[in-house]
């Protein structure tokens, strides 16, 4: 993915297209995680809206100088003054699960 996204980034930075990624800080609640892991996993995950915030935030900021950038979607809201991560938890009373690649 890093590879990827830098090269893009460079490619398209000429035409003003911006090429980012975007990581979960915690395991999102999907099918994925639902079918192929344990409960605990599911219960400590985030519901996928807090990546869909995030993405509306990066896609709204300036292609020309947002460009070539690796984001937390956690940090890419905390920048735009989010603190209250609860509404973004699947089970508010379970303890968040890290990302499996972020850990």
């Amino acid at each position: 993915m890093s590879f990827c996204t830098l090269g893009m980034a460079s490619e398209f930075a000429q035409d003003g297209i911006a090429v980012n990624s975007l990581w979960p800080k915690t395991t999102i609640a999907t099918a994925a995680i639902e079918v192929h892991f344990p409960e605990e996993v599911l219960r400590g995950s985030r519901k996928p809206t807090i990546m869909a915030d995030a993405a509306y935030v990066i896609l709204n900021r300036d292609a020309r100088t947002c460009t070539g950038n690796f984001f937390i979607d956690e940090n890419v809201l905390r920048e735009e003054g989010t603190t209250d991560f609860a509404q973004y938890a699947l089970n508010p009373y379970a303890a968040l699960y890290p990302d499996l690649f972020l850990g």
